[in-house]
């Protein structure tokens, strides 16, 4: 049996101001599809400015998002194949 090597490539985006951090994750899939998602993370007042920190908060929950519509997405393309419903196994 031959294996194919398939490779995908996610970019990650941020925006931030002193006390919130945006991140947009986005997939371009094989077949062309586009997959975007998007996090956010605030600091608290009290907290020290640490952007590294919001980054990472936010961009772990854009790519959360991401792969919940990934899941989904697959999860119709099974259906639509089957038939039937299939269902998702909770992340």
């Amino acid at each position: 049996m031959m294996h194919t090597a398939v490779g995908w490539h996610v970019e990650m985006e941020f925006s931030e101001d002193e006390t919130h951090t945006r991140a947009v994750a986005m997939v371009r899939l094989p077949d062309g599809t586009e997959v975007r998602a998007h996090g956010h993370a605030s600091r608290h007042h009290t907290d020290s400015n640490q952007p590294r920190v919001g980054e990472e908060i936010a961009g772990a929950r854009a790519l959360n998002e991401l792969a919940m519509q990934l899941l989904t997405k697959a999860h119709g393309e099974i259906d639509s194949a089957s038939g039937r419903t299939s269902h998702p196994i909770n992340v």
